[in-house]
This record gives C-alpha cells, structure tokens and sequence, in this order.
C-alpha cells in the first residue's frame, strides 16, 4: 500500500476527475488524501457530503471562506502584489498560480507521499519543485495551462513559466496523464516527450441507478428540452452561439441553462436573449454531485459549445459531454479536436457541427426536434456507446496498470 496525495485548487465537489482517481486509488488499497481549499460555505457543505463513508480522505491547505476575513485579505494582497510585479517588471512569483500555492507545497512536504498527483495551475510549481527534493511526483493535464484562456486573459499571464513547468513534469513525471488522445498527441508534440496516458472524463454506469426520475427543471413537458452546464454561466462557452441561433429555431422548445450565474453574467446574458424566448429559458443553480446525473437526464438535447481557437478547450473532452451520454441524452457538439475524437466513433449521438456557426447549430436542432424517430434512437445510441466504451468502469483497467508501474 502506498502513501499518495492529489493536490487540487479548490472544492472536491467541483473536481469530478480527482475524486474518480481518488476513489480509484483507495479501492486498490492504497491510503488517499486529496488536498485542495476552501471558500465557498455551501460548496464546504457539499465537500463534507462528498466525502462521507469514503475510503479516501479531503483536506483543505487553507480555508478562504467569507469568516476569515483578515486572513484571506493577506492572502490575496499577496497575489494583487505578484500580479503587479509582473506585470511592471516581468517578474514571476508562484502567487501568480492562484491562491495558497506555496501552502500547498508546505502541504505536500509534510505529507511526505509515496506519490504526489498535481491537478492544479498551481500543482505545475509545486511539482517542479517537489521534483528538486527527489520526490515522486504524478500530473494530470486535466488543462493545458499554457494553452488555455481567451487572448485578452492571456495578456497577464506567464504563459512562458507555465511552459517550463509543464514542459518538466511531461519529460520527469512517470505518471502522467491527460483526458484525450488530441491533447496527449499535442503534449508529446510540444515537449517532445512520450504521449501521456488517456484516461477519459468519464463517469461510473453505475450511477444510473441514482437517478431520481423526478422532472425538477423543466416547465412544459410536452416541449422538448435542450441543457447546457458549466461551473459558470458566462462568455467564451458557446452561449453567444447558442443565442444567435434561436431566431433559425422553428420548434418550440424549452432551453435549461445549469450554473453559477454571477450579476456580472447577468449583465452579459440578458441583452443576448430574443424577446420571444426569455418566458422559454431556465437557468438554474449547480447542485450537488449526487443530484447532477438526475436533472441532466431530464432534458433531450445536450449541448457541448466548446470553441476550437483555445488549444486546451479545442483538445480535451470536457465532463459535460461524458455526463449526457451518462444520462442518454442526444448530443450536439462543435467540431473541436477532442469531440470530434468522441463523436468520430459513435456519430449516431447527435450531430458534430462547425464552432462558432449558429445557423449549423439551429440546423441541427430543428434535425433533431422534427424527426422523433431520431432523436430517440441517438439518446439510444448515448447510453449505448457510454455503457460500452466511455464509462468509468471502461477506464479503470488502464488506470491501475499505470499506477502498478508507478508505486
């Protein structure tokens, strides 16, 4: 049995890939603990839900809720000051990577694993610096962090540091992981290196049996039913293309927007919203992990709007689009690297439309919604290409052969 800890940046209720390896880990014996932060109460509440009766453990390095006030202002005063300095001087400081990143390090010292897995931007630094110590160190490119983000978030960023860090942990990490084969061919591409393992972003088959079978979102069940999720309701999503679409919409249907939906995204969504469709659309808060399976299978249509122009979302597969094959939900994908990897083997789940083009997404909408027929058999098709290749239960076998070589 190995000692291993998995370092992430936030609540374990909000990283689904950590707690499946999590989960993975302690059933074949080893001792888990996954270190992360909070700050969010109700998401606090979630985790402490999260982990109950779990062979693994949850640990927060620091907590940021709103009742340390002192604490948290030294806290992010640190990064105000990194981000300055950088920004004036070009100087580079691992407060850059978010919060509590040289806790985390502190953390990871003390904890003195067999093995250490990195999630986070953070995790890059502390990786390359527990390497320096001869530590054993695993990473998961769960993102590309050099390669993600809209080009005006990119200004402030020290995308060359990231590079150097991840470039170190591709080359040094025998453990190395990342969620599909475009972004493993891209990695090894870049840092000349061996292409990382894939391990999907899949979910377990046996969570179906949670389903609730309950109809908590939708308003008129005689229409049928398009959901998007995210962690947050906002630009560069797809939503822009979503909204341009509706006036080429001619069925009537309901559209279910699930996430956190801040008064700044408030400001940015409504203006966007067709008059005739706002007594037609639904947004709804995230809720928790055990209740996620069920709202999404409500719906008909899953929508996955990723742009390609982002190297990291062009590449991956994201969680949203194993959760509505999860949930047997028909699919409509933009035509990113990573998707069209999914989509290529099982095109009968939906449609794979161009990004950015609202007329091929209403397109295949109104495709969809006029033939019954089809839409059935791709919802069909779903659950079949889930249960048969993408579930977790498909991805652990390879999993532990990795972790075999490793610990």
């Amino acid at each position: 049995m190995a000692k291993i800890i998995i370092l992430i940046g936030g609540h374990i209720c909000t990283a689904p890939r950590p707690q499946k390896e999590a989960e993975t880990l302690a059933n074949a014996g080893h001792d888990v603990t996954v270190h992360g932060f909070w700050f969010n109460p109700a998401l606090v509440e979630r985790d402490q839900l999260l982990i109950t009766n779990k062979k693994w453990r949850f640990a927060p390095i620091i907590d940021f809720q709103p009742t340390r006030k002192f604490h948290n202002w030294a806290i992010r005063f640190q990064g105000r000051i990194a981000k300055e300095k950088y920004l004036r001087f070009g100087m580079f400081s691992p407060d850059l990577l978010g919060y509590g990143t040289k806790a985390m390090l502190k953390a990871a010292r003390k904890a003195n694993a067999d093995l250490t897995i990195i999630h986070s931007e953070g995790g890059l630094w502390v990786g390359n610096q527990l390497l320096n110590k001869g530590f054993r160190v695993g990473v998961d490119f769960e993102d590309w962090f050099s390669e993600d983000l809209l080009p005006e978030a990119r200004a402030t960023r020290p995308i060359a540091q990231l590079k150097l860090l991840e470039s170190r942990l591709a080359k040094e990490c025998r453990y190395c992981l990342t969620t599909s084969h475009a972004l493993a061919a891209a990695l090894a591409k870049a840092y000349q290196v061996r292409e990382p393992t894939v391990i999907y972003n899949a979910f377990p088959w046996s969570e179906r049996s949670q389903i609730d079978h309950q109809k908590r979102d939708r308003q008129n069940l005689n229409l049928p039913s398009l959901h998007w999720f995210s962690q947050t309701i906002g630009p560069g999503r797809g939503l822009e293309i979503l909204f341009q679409s509706l006036p080429n919409i001619n069925i009537p249907l309901e559209i279910h927007l699930r996430g956190n939906y801040p008064e700044s995204s408030r400001q940015w969504l409504e203006p966007l919203i067709p008059d005739k469709w706002r007594d037609r659309l639904f947004i709804h808060p995230t809720v928790p992990n055990t209740e996620l399976l069920s709202r999404i299978a409500e719906h008909d249509i899953g929508l996955a709007l990723e742009y390609n122009h982002i190297p990291s979302r062009n590449l991956t597969v994201t969680n949203k689009l194993f959760q509505y094959l999860q949930a047997g939900l028909a699919v409509i994908a933009t035509d990113t690297a990573g998707q069209r990897e999914i989509l290529s083997k099982y095109p009968g789940i939906g449609h794979l439309i161009p990004s950015n083009n609202p007329i091929a997404l209403a397109q295949a909408i109104n495709e969809l919604l006029c033939n019954p027929d089809k839409l059935n058999t791709a919802k069909a098709v779903s659950l079949q290409a889930f249960q048969k290749q993408f579930c977790w239960e498909r991805q652990v076998d390879r999993f532990n052969k990795l972790i075999v070589k490793v610990v």
